[in-house]
């Protein structure tokens, strides 16, 4: 294999799954443990990557104010979405007056909620109807539409939730990272998820591994202030930051 083919290789494995040891890249490839010390060295010079003790990390990547669609969302990661937002739904008391913020994974919690006592706020149009079709008492926060992500923003929004004192708030988010925290691409979103959490007992982040180590344009939350409810944490660096249920390890 030619040098350029490794690094190739190596980069493609690195950003699948994260964060990988010079042991598996080396059984992956087929080449020697030595080999695949040297090459790490070498991209992580080109800033491809981040070399560290016994592997190596994907780098952070910067994803501006772009954002996927719901319904191309809702495809993406299926199983694990599932996974998460079953647990989370164990979460949930009779006695608990919850906010749930709009997003994909959250909008999976609301098909396993059984707590037919407990009290619901949201800003998600399509949550919202599950929740009255479920027969729950909920209620819709007012304020702008945003069309691309179904929920409802702005400055009215926030205004709103100031007069609440949430038990337990499920949020989501575009990206997890240690440094910038909880990212979302839009100001106006990001805005009314900060109010969710500052007003709530305990905040629970349900994101799948692909959020980890992604960054949008602004921060909603620094890690520590929420709870992650995820399929496989991709870095362990993210556990000493606050605390993080795995569902499917």
């Amino acid at each position: 294999m030619l040098t350029q083919e490794r690094y190739q290789s190596i980069l493609s494995i690195v950003n699948e799954k994260n964060a990988v040891t010079v042991a598996e890249l080396a059984a992956l490839l087929e080449i020697s443990e030595s080999t695949v010390r040297r090459d790490l060295t070498a991209l992580d010079e080109l800033g491809k990557l981040k070399k560290v003790f016994g592997g190596a990390t994907a780098i952070t990547k910067p994803e501006g104010v772009f954002e996927d669609s719901v319904s191309m969302r809702e495809t993406m990661m299926s199983t694990e979405k599932t996974e998460i937002a079953r647990y989370a739904a164990q979460t949930v008391n009779n006695t608990d007056f919850v906010f749930i913020d709009s997003g994909t994974t959250t909008s999976r919690l609301i098909d396993f909620l059984e707590n037919d006592r407990a009290t619901y706020v949201t800003n998600g149009i399509l949550h919202a109807r599950k929740l009255i079709q479920k027969g729950f008492n909920a209620y819709v926060i007012g304020g702008k539409l945003k069309q691309a992500t179904e929920a409802i923003v702005g400055a009215e929004g926030v205004a709103n939730l100031k007069n609440f004192n949430f038990s337990k708030a499920f949020m989501g988010t575009n990206g997890i990272d240690i440094s910038a925290g909880f990212t979302t691409p839009d100001i106006e979103e990001a805005t009314l998820k900060e109010a969710a959490v500052k007003h709530s007992y305990m905040a629970f982040v349900l994101a799948d591994h692909t959020k980890f180590r992604r960054v949008f344009s602004v921060t909603f939350s620094a890690l520590k202030q929420c709870c992650i409810i995820t399929d496989s944490m991709p870095d362990g660096r993210f556990a000493k930051e606050t605390v993080i249920k795995e569902v499917l390890k």
